[in-house]
């Protein structure tokens, strides 16, 4: 059964978008990508461009890398999204100096309207040690909140490590 809100967590690289992308096709509904990413340099370039290319044509992809609330609201019953990610769209937030709070709230309000199945990508990124700077640890702990208030808000929980997805809360899709 396609649960409403599906929130895939893992490490980079971990294969969570993958997995994410998976799941979508495998209902078969109308989907929409909302790319978060913003193409800073050709690193980025190139992993967009992987992304891209495991979409089939069967994809409508929205680049949204601050406003998610928007095309989420949009969205009818009967469709599902994918966000990827939720820490590329906070990272463009912490970089136009947002209101980290005010701008989770939007998404959570936004999600929580959103007739649309959802489901939504982001970073594990507190496993790691404490960073040495303090914007990468202002990042860290608002990754940290947004991550915790995604899970709260998502029927299904489902943590990707090593491409192997593992149920944190709800069942397994």
């Amino acid at each position: 059964m396609l649960p409403r809100t599906t929130f895939a967590l893992g490490g980079a690289a971990s294969g969570k978008s993958e997995w994410a992308e998976s799941l979508v096709n495998s209902y078969g509904l109308p989907k929409t990508y909302l790319a978060t990413g913003r193409i800073w340099d050709d690193e980025v370039q190139e992993r967009v461009k992987k992304h891209q290319a495991r979409r089939d044509a069967g994809w409508r992809t929205v680049e949204c890398p601050l406003d998610l609330a928007e095309p989420l609201a949009k969205l009818p019953a009967g469709e599902i999204v994918l966000i990827d990610c939720a820490t590329m769209w906070l990272s463009n937030h912490l970089m136009e100096d947002s209101d980290l709070m005010t701008a989770q709230a939007q998404l959570l309000t936004a999600l929580q309207a959103c007739a649309a199945h959802w489901v939504i990508v982001s970073n594990e990124v507190g496993q790691g040690i404490v960073p040495e700077n303090a914007m990468a640890r202002q990042f860290r702990e608002a990754q940290g909140r947004l991550n915790i208030a995604l899970a709260a808000e998502a029927d299904t929980v489902v943590q990707v490590v090593v491409g192997l997805p593992q149920l944190l809360k709800g069942e397994m899709p």
